[in-house]
């Protein structure tokens, strides 16, 4: 019965050509999707285990290799802070990344490679690219052209004064001590009455420069200077020298005025009853004095002197190295 029922069916024309070719293309196409998820999954296999390491160590270096083209653009070289040397990702040996507007091994910023300061290279500044440590300690011959300087007195009676001494060699040097200040009493001046001292904080010569900013192991450069201050304060005026006669000057060592007719204007020679005779004056006059005030350097020489006029006893307050202007 099946039989019959089918026997008066046909396939069209052209079906069985349509089913050979129908069935390699859907063979092909399942055989392209096979391949296709095969080859996700290794992508897939491959692409995890990279990220959770990229992540990992990604923390704590700026300069990963998913952040590389980053840290390029910042105008480094693709070299981490921390590893100093190792290029960026994707980069190959000896190959640099620039930012627009600056210069390959330019300094950078603070915290990055070639960020330190160079040092200044002004020609007449004390101060110098090289420490101490590595430049000699200052020679006589080095140093020359020392002057001693001192103003007048301050309201207070206080002088004050400088000492300036120069490189005058060709080549660097360090100042490594600031000399000695000597005073020296002259004419009527007192010496056991005038001595020196290292100026200090909270003393008398309130005008000097703070002892913070004296400096220790100076670098001089050729033809820079270096200064040393000081101060004069007087403890006592100069004395009076007095000539004949009776001295009734004041008190503070001069003489009275011209002496004075008797009140019933009679001569110094008749003395009558209630008459004034006349006072005879001294000549009296401060007795010239100074203090002259010498600074030796370190080595021995240079000197310079400065000259206190007027004062016959104090004491001379002086500091240590300043870096001159």
């Amino acid at each position: 019965m099946l039989h019959s029922a089918v026997d008066d069916i046909e396939p069209r024309t052209g079906t069985l050509d349509q089913l050979r070719r129908a069935v390699p293309a859907r063979r092909a196409r399942k055989r392209q999707a096979a391949v296709g998820m095969a080859a996700a999954a290794l992508f897939i296999g491959t692409a995890i285990p990279a990220l959770v390491h990229v992540s990992q160590s990604g923390g704590t270096d700026p300069n990963t290799a998913m952040a590389g083209q980053s840290s390029q653009a910042q105008g480094g070289t693709g070299q981490s802070p921390d590893k100093g040397g190792d290029t960026g990702a994707g980069k190959g040996t000896g190959s640099t990344s620039v930012k627009p507007g600056r210069q390959p091994g330019k300094p950078g910023g603070k915290g990055r490679p070639g960020g330190g300061s160079t040092g200044s290279t002004g020609g007449a500044n004390p101060s110098s690219t090289l420490s101490a440590g590595e430049v000699p300690r200052c020679k006589s011959a080095q140093l020359g052209s020392a002057t001693g300087t001192a103003v007048a007195p301050d309201s207070a009676g206080v002088v004050y004064g400088t000492f300036r001494v120069v490189n005058v060699s060709t080549g660097a040097c360090t100042v490594a001590g600031a000399g000695t200040v000597t005073p020296t009493a002259v004419g009527a001046a007192d010496r056991t009455r005038i001595s020196a001292v290292r100026h200090a904080a909270g003393d008398a010569a309130t005008g000097l420069p703070d002892p913070t900013q004296e400096v220790t192991g100076l670098v001089l450069q050729p033809g820079s200077a270096y200064e040393e201050k000081f101060a004069f304060v007087p403890s006592a005026s100069c004395p009076t020298t007095g000539g004949g006669g009776t001295t009734t000057g004041s008190a503070t060592g001069g003489a009275s005025p011209d002496p004075t007719p008797s009140a019933t204007g009679g001569s110094a020679d008749s003395a009558g009853s209630g008459g004034t005779t006349t006072q005879l004056m001294s000549g009296d006059s401060t007795a010239g004095g100074s203090v002259q005030i010498t600074h030796t350097a370190e080595g021995g020489s240079p000197a310079a002197s400065a000259t206190v006029p007027g004062e016959c006893a104090g004491t001379v307050y002086y500091t240590g190295v300043l870096a001159g202007s």
